[in-house]
């Protein structure tokens, strides 16, 4: 009998089931997906230009808030072709595809339409944004031949900054061999209130201005 209540007991004691492994933070796993800049920003950039510029807060701080790829293509109003292609290198290069951009009115002496696709356009945010800054300052412009540096006066007045580029070809994604080149325009947006903070932000990250 004695037997029989110890077998009975244990069918009845709970098992005890292992603990799952505990879920990352979403502040962990933010950090871990962190572009290399963007987290220079943070732990270095932001608290210099606190220091440079007397600010009470750290949410005063200028930041990126967006890039935006631009590529006008006058070819596109006899070849087709050539706007597809430059879609599928600013694809290739952001890892975002590009809107297609439409003529806004008619000029005939360009033969241009109203609503004929002329270009395509891109905006990059969050860790694309990074990610593609990053790339354009460490490793595309330095490819530039002869490149001295960019120019300290493309800043608009509002804290933005615009970056003419010749050939997409600097890009090291691009394989100059089997495309046709072209330039694009690159607009850097910040939270600047002044260009004299977007410059230094600008500088901070390793934009090389012409010094």
């Amino acid at each position: 009998m004695a037997e029989e209540k110890k077998t009975t007991a244990a069918k009845k004691a709970p098992v005890k089931k292992e603990a799952a492994p505990k879920k990352a933070s979403k502040g962990v796993a933010a950090k871990a997906d962190m572009n290399r800049l963007e987290k220079k920003y943070k732990e270095e950039i932001v608290p210099a230009l606190v220091k440079e510029f007397g600010y009470t807060s750290v949410m005063q701080a200028p930041k990126l808030e967006k890039i935006v790829l631009n590529v006008g293509v006058g070819e596109a109003t006899s070849n087709a072709k050539a706007l597809e292609d430059a879609v599928a290198n600013i694809a290739t290069i952001c890892g975002q595809r590009p809107v297609v951009t439409k003529a806004k009115k008619s000029i005939a002496t360009f033969k241009l339409r109203q609503g004929q696709a002329i270009g395509c356009k891109v905006t990059l945010r969050g860790t694309r944004m990074y990610e593609f800054f990053d790339k354009l300052v460490s490793i595309a412009l330095p490819r530039v031949r002869d490149f001295r540096g960019v120019s300290k006066n493309s800043f608009d007045g509002h804290g933005n900054y615009t970056l003419g580029v010749k050939e997409q070809i600097i890009f090291p994604e691009i394989d100059f061999d089997k495309v046709t080149i072209h330039g694009l325009d690159v607009v850097i947006v910040t939270t600047a209130q002044s260009d004299k903070e977007a410059f230094s932000l600008l500088d901070k990250m390793g934009m090389p201005f012409k010094r």
